[in-house]
């Protein structure tokens, strides 16, 4: 038996609970769509007033606005159509408010709040339409179109605007508690951008102003007050902020109020290809948390609500609850991007890896303006917990974390000057003074001299002094070959991924290979035919050709991966560098960057073989990583040797990325540990390589260039430290 007939989609009853109870994220969520809905609606303010029954039986929440208010047609026609796309095709109010919703279903987050929901709205004709819903007559009808809401319109002399009244039962209320009432506060006070600009629509942003009133609930206090953000905002000990195109570049200011008389700085951004997240306004303040910075904070004006400057244990217990990078589109911040406790940007994780330079997301209050989704094609999720994870989101958070990264190593540099910083630790170094007995012994020469010490009694106590030193001597050769063995192999782990991706070839050829050359065997078991053999020993070539490719490989690293060092001695370093750059060789063919050494092929110098390698491998991991950021027609590395009469005067090391800060040259802060420009940086490669160099009898360098970065290493002189 054959039926042809056609069928419509009805959607169940309960399906408007799915859409408001089970797709909102929670209570806060909720009331957030419905003050959303009155700033749409064009209203100056919100008021949300949540009052308990006198005998704790329950609770009412009235959610109400002074905007336009809906028309009865309205009412039918788009709020009671579930998904409708009326905003989503309006875009703008008719004050010109770029409009926050757009999916169709915020408004049915009133489920989540209570058992029912009666709406009064009065437009500008003086036309009141009520309707009124029980949200179980949804759970208990078959199909949505089943169920009956009653609606009314009336003529009344009142002024437009809407009215929510939602009633919950005594179990939901005993879901609002202090702690409850206190994060909803918490949370109205971040749900607007503290400065508002929204892009192109500053002239029709108006204030738009929320009130919130609690009466009534048990071991609750009363609340009655405007919401006002946070005051931290202002009190900032460095701040970061500007303006970046889709196209990716922009002008970003930073200033810092930890030191009076500080100026602002202009920094060129450029992200080097299209932002693919539209435009973006982004704003970040940084707070230190020691005692002193606490102290200097409150000093700066730092008060409660009621105009008393708070305490130190206050002030903390304010940073750790305010705290947060929001994101947020015209004005409302897209939840939980900027919670305390959703770190969306990872930076505790960076500050893991540099806890000298990275800042932790307790540290940081800010905001990241984006444009609507047409424009930003960052697309907020229908649950509201957070942007979609799609490529415009994943170059949000990049673009936002290099912004971070201006201010950060701008804040190193201050805090290194200012003695704020931990002392770094440069093995080398440290060494040096450890073990050095020369000023020790000149103190004791001089004091028995004035003693009136005969001289082969002060001989002797030298000595001693002389012995003791040589034995300490010995143990600190011992560490400074175990830390270099330690910083060879850290050099080849940050080489790892290089290596990993240059091994995928000969593997993949050996995995489809070798089954090709047993098939090839088996057919001339069998057969006897010689064609058989011949295809089988150009198999056996290949990969005679592709087991070179890790021989190969291997004896180039082979110095990093040494579990000793041995002598120094005379070092061919024209082919040693060229070793170097062999291990980069297919990602300097992937971004079309070149390398030429310019130094006699015979020139030998005695020099310690994992030492060379750690520093070049250093420089040109660094190289390359900048030149690939930089949009540029000249893409090369250029290592030039200066010789006179045999003797080695210096190494010039030049790229063509975007160079160094001068400031930073200066302050040589890039060759301490830990610090690092790179958004993702660890800090420690310019480092080695500056502690490689130093083992190795060199000095390196970084010099001010025009056209790239510039280092020369160079011999120290007989006798330097």
């Amino acid at each position: 038996m054959k039926t042809n007939a056609t069928y419509k989609i009805r959607p169940a009853g309960r399906h408007i609970l799915t859409i408001g109870r089970d797709l909102i994220q929670d209570n806060y969520a909720a009331v957030f769509e419905l003050v959303k809905n009155a700033y749409d609606a064009d209203s100056p303010d919100v008021h949300i007033e949540f009052k308990a029954f006198s005998d704790y039986s329950g609770y009412s929440i009235i959610i109400s606005d002074h905007g336009h208010g809906m028309s009865r047609n309205d009412v039918i026609n788009k709020w009671l159509v579930p998904s409708t796309d009326n905003k989503r095709e309006r875009r703008e109010s008719p004050a010109g408010r770029v409009l926050q919703g757009s999916k169709g279903v915020g408004r049915y987050a009133a489920s989540i709040l209570g058992v029912d929901l009666l709406l009064e709205t009065v437009n500008a004709k003086s036309e009141k339409t009520t309707a009124y819903f029980e949200w179980s007559n949804f759970e208990t009808t078959r199909y949505l179109d089943d169920v009956e809401i009653p609606l009314e319109t009336v003529r009344v002399s009142e002024a437009p605007g809407t009215r929510l009244t939602i009633n919950g039962g005594s179990e939901m209320l005993a879901e609002w508690d202090q702690k409850q009432f206190d994060k909803l506060r918490f949370e109205l006070k971040k749900l607007t951008s503290p400065i508002i600009n929204a892009f192109n629509n500053e002239d029709k942003s108006e204030t738009f102003r929320i009130s919130l009133t609690v009466n009534g609930f048990p071991e609750v206090s009363d609340i009655n007050e405007t919401i006002e953000p946070y005051p931290l905002f202002d009190l900032y000990d460095y701040k970061i902020s500007g303006k970046i195109s889709s196209a990716g570049t922009g002008m970003l200011t930073y200033s810092s109020q930890k030191a009076r008389n500080t100026i602002e700085e202009k920094i060129t951004f450029n992200f080097g290809v299209p932002t693919g997240c539209g435009e973006l306004d982004i704003d970040i303040r940084v707070y230190d948390r020691e005692v002193d910075a606490i102290d200097a904070l409150i000093k700066r004006g730092f008060m409660d609500e009621f105009g008393k400057y708070v305490q130190k244990l206050e002030a903390r217990q304010i940073l750790n609850a305010s705290n947060g990078i929001g994101v947020y589109r015209n004005g409302f911040r897209i939840r939980p991007l900027g919670d305390p406790d959703f770190d969306w940007l990872k930076l505790n994780a960076r500050r893991v890896q540099n806890p000298t330079r990275c800042i932790g997301s307790n540290q940081a209050i800010g905001y990241v303006q984006i444009q609507s989704e047409d424009q930003s094609h960052l697309i907020e999720k229908s649950a509201r917990d957070g942007l979609k994870e799609n490529t415009a989101f994943n170059h949000l958070k990049e673009i936002t974390t290099r912004v971070i990264t201006e201010l950060e190593w701008r804040r190193f540099n201050y805090r290194k000057s200012a003695g704020l910083s931990r002392p770094t630790f440069k093995v080398e170094s440290n060494l040096q003074n450890l073990f050095s007995f020369d000023e020790l012994k000149q103190n004791i020469e001089t004091e028995l001299t004035k003693a009136a010490v005969d001289r082969i009694t002060t001989d002797e106590i030298i000595k001693h002094i002389n012995a003791d030193a040589e034995d300490k001597n010995k143990i600190a050769d011992e560490i400074r070959q175990t830390v270099a063995v330690y910083q060879s192999q850290i050099t080849l782990g940050k080489i790892i991924n290089v290596l990993l991706h240059e091994a995928r070839r000969p593997l993949s050829y050996f995995r489809n290979r070798i089954p090709y050359l047993k098939r090839r065997y088996n057919s001339f078991q069998k057969n006897g035919d010689s064609k058989d053999l011949e295809k089988a020993m150009e198999t056996v070539d290949g990969i005679a050709e592709n087991s070179q490719f890790f021989v190969n490989l291997f004896k180039r690293l082979d110095p990093l991966a040494a579990g000793k060092r041995g002598t120094k001695k005379p070092l061919e370093l024209k082919k040693t560098i060229e070793n170097v750059f062999s291990v980069f060789e297919n990602e300097m063919k992937s971004h079309n960057i070149s390398a030429e050494i310019k130094c006699p092929d015979e020139f030998k110098f005695p020099v310690w073989h994992q030492d060379i390698y750690a520093i070049f491998t250093n420089l040109v991991d660094n190289s390359l990583y900048w030149i690939s950021q930089k949009e540029s027609e000249t893409r090369e590395i250029t290592i030039e040797f200066l010789i006179h009469e045999g003797s080695l005067i210096h190494i010039d090391y030049h790229d063509t990325g975007p160079g160094i800060e001068t400031d930073l040259i200066e302050s040589e802060v890039i060759f301490e540990p830990h610090f690092s420009t790179k958004p993702d940086g660890t800090g420690l490669g310019l480092a080695i390589a500056a502690e490689a160099a130093d083992r190795s009898g060199f000095e390196l360098k970084a010099f001010e260039s025009k056209e790239g970065a510039h280092f020369r290493l160079q011999p120290k002189m007989e006798g330097e430290k």
